[in-house]
This record gives structure tokens, sequence and C-alpha cells, in this order.
């Protein structure tokens, strides 16, 4: 059967297909180490669970607003109110199933063809695609490590054409849990300020931050951009959420319409009782997140010590999120048997084959000389499985 050429066009998630792969391996009695999945490995906050499942029992199983309710869009506000400093009214809130499909939603709103949507790198896999599905072409702008992955402005000006019509923010990022201060948002809204574009601000991990750095939204910097910046987020990395598919955005009122009409005409309205847990996980008892973001720092600071203890790997410590992009370039050039360890790929199918760890390899998020390894797992495993990779490497020979 003929397929379109959208269909044709589209990659699968390289992230949910290394994690399917390690839950195979498993299901087969083979003992895999995953580094793969962003997903917190924590329960759901409790009273979460029971404001869903005290949904269920009084029958609230019925279609929502497409949008989402008007409580969780009211959930929602006090949660920007108080995270943000910033007000935002129902009307300029919207519901998706999770963050993913709210971004998915906005591209396809705001591109034609031909436009362009500038996408730093390292970037999370589904910008790029996501872009291409809604006609839009994606500009990928490489960042350094040495400036610590974070996108230069005059590296934006550059890019800049007549046909721009967004650019992306993801901070703290995936993959490389990069984390843009006040200045560098400053100096990248000097480049934006007076461009007809809309800044696209990826915030889900915006709770997730460690050490003496606190997240800065681009608004703080530069109120002046709120007529044309969507901030987008949920409830999936910050309360471990991550099945219960809520995202929500925030922005222009006439762009949120928007993105509800397209909704109604395709998923129609999230999940009716998981709104309802939604509800509680913001507006509740926020000690569990604290709980979280400090287990996620100390396993931030295990790993990565492990890791730049393997000769010819060097790992950057990350601001935030829950992920660290080593980088493996120093082991190119060494050989497993027959075969090469030339490029990110070639050492993830090594270290799923050899020592049964599952990590994702750069290549996915734009780069050549990385891996992406989640510490969305427990220090145990963090361990084992930092361990099983240095005691592979160190049978590569040169």
């Amino acid at each position: 059967m003929r397929l379109s050429s959208r269909a044709r066009m589209l990659k699968p998630s390289p992230t949910l297909a290394i994690t399917a792969k390690a839950k195979q391996l498993r299901a087969q009695g083979i003992d895999v180490i995953g580094f793969g999945a962003g997903e917190p490995d924590f329960d759901t906050p409790a009273h979460a669970v029971r404001a869903a499942v005290e949904a269920l029992e009084a029958g609230e199983t019925r279609y929502t607003p497409a949008g989402g309710t008007a409580e969780l869009k009211q959930a929602v506000c006090r949660r920007i109110a108080g995270d943000y400093g910033m007000e935002y009214g129902p009307t300029e809130v919207t519901v998706s199933c999770g963050a993913k499909h709210t971004l998915y939603n906005l591209f396809q709103v705001l591109l034609d063809p031909g436009d362009e949507v500038i996408v730093p790198a390292p970037y999370w896999v589904s910008y790029p695609e996501q872009v291409r599905l809604a006609g839009g072409s994606p500009v990928v702008i490489p960042t350094r490590e040495a400036d610590g992955f974070r996108m230069q402005p005059e590296a934006l000006e550059a890019a800049l054409t007549p046909r721009t019509r967004a650019v992306v923010i993801n901070s703290p990022s995936n993959p490389t849990g990069a984390l843009y201060r006040a200045e560098h948002l400053e100096a990248l809204a000097d480049v934006i300020r007076g461009r007809d574009l809309v800044v696209v601000s990826d915030d889900i991990y915006h709770r997730l931050v460690y050490g003496d750095e606190r997240f800065v939204s681009i608004l703080e910097v530069a109120p002046d951009l709120r007529d044309r910046t969507v901030i987008v987020n949920g409830v999936s990395k910050t309360y471990a959420m991550t099945g219960w598919r809520i995202g929500y955005a925030a922005g222009p009122a006439e762009v949120i319409r928007a993105m509800e009409a397209l909704q109604s005409q395709s998923t129609s309205n999230p999940t009716s009782f998981a709104q309802k847990g939604a509800v509680a996980a913001l507006i509740g008892d926020q000690a569990c997140v604290e709980e979280m973001r400090r287990a996620f720092a100390r396993r931030r600071d295990l790993i990565v010590e492990a890791l730049n203890r393997i000769p010819g790997v060097t790992c950057r410590r990350p601001e935030g999120a829950f992920y660290v992009f080593p980088n493996v370039s120093g082991l190119f050039g060494r050989r497993w048997g027959d075969r090469g360890i030339g490029a990110p790929a070639d050492l993830a199918a090594f270290l799923l084959d050899e020592a049964r760890v599952a990590v994702v390899p750069g290549e996915a998020f734009g780069s050549s000389e990385h891996l992406r390894m989640s510490y969305a797992t427990s220090e145990d495993a963090i361990r084992e499985g930092v361990g099983r990779f240095a005691e592979a490497v160190g049978r590569l020979s040169t």
C-alpha cells in the first residue's frame, strides 16, 4: 500500500527505540542497565494519584472541553504565577496530551510550507521531525561544549532569514542539561526583539535545576516578548507523571485558540481523570518535587564523576534536567573484534551487545561526538552501568 510522503519521511523516536530494545532483552532474561528513557523512576505523588482515583469513582470519565477543564487551566495559571511570577488567564492556556503533543499542535498552527524554525543542536529528537510534519524547515544551529551548549546570539543572528518563523529555546536542555542564565537570554532577546518570529520556550525541566543555579524564563529578562512567546510545559518530568499525558502551553490567546481548534479535530480532550490528577499535582504539596530534585542532583554528581574516570571519555556537569552528554570521541579509532568504533552509534551498539548497557547515540540529537545517558535511575544502577561501561571500554583494542 502506498503511504503518504509525510509518513515515508518520518523517523521513529530513537530514545523510545533504545528503551524498547532494552525492555525486550530484559523480557528474555538478559540483565540490561538502561540509560535511555527520559522518565523519572519515582512514583507519581500520592495526592495526585488519589485525586485521579476519586475522579474515577465519582464518574468523571466523560469528555471535557478540548483544551482542558476550567479547573486545570486555573491550576496551570496558578503554577505559572508561582514559578514564573507572571499572570496568565485561562484564555491564554491550553492543555494537551503531554508536552510533546503541545509542541506538535503549536508547530502545526504556526507554520506554513517553507517556514523556518531555529533549532539549537544538540536538540531533542522530536523538534526537527515535528517542524517537518508541519511543512516547515528546521534550521539547526550547532552549539559548542565550550559555550555550555548554549546558542550564541551571533549564531542566531546569522541564521535568521525572511522565512524564519520561530526559535526554540529549551532550558534546561534535553539532551545536554544545559541551562540558559539571565545574561544568555538577554543577549538572545536583543537579537529576537524587533523580528517577526515566535519564541517557543520549552520549559519541561524548569523545576529540575541543581546547585546554585536557578531557572530563568526569557520573559523574566524580556517581558516585552510576551505577545510572541509560547511557554510549553507539563507534569511528566516534574511530578513523575509521564504516562498521564498532560502537557500545557501558555501564550497569546489567538495562538491558544488555534491550538484548541486543531486539537478538537484530532485527539479532543486529554483524559478527564488524568486532568484531575494534574490539578492536584500542580496546586498540591510541592515537597515531593524537592525530594526528587535532590535525588537527581546526587545522581548527577555520581554519574559525572564516574564517567570522567573512564579513559577517552569526558563529561560536562549539566546544570539541570536528568541527562548527561558525555563526549566519547576519545574512543574513536578503537576496535571491537572486526568492527571499529568511529561514531557514537558504533559505541552504543558495542555497549548494548557487550556490556548490556543501553545508551542513546548522539547522532539522534545532532552530535557526532556524544552519547546521551539519563540518570533517571537508581544510584545502584548508575554505579553498575557505568562500571560495565568502563570495563567494556577497557577491552577495546587500539
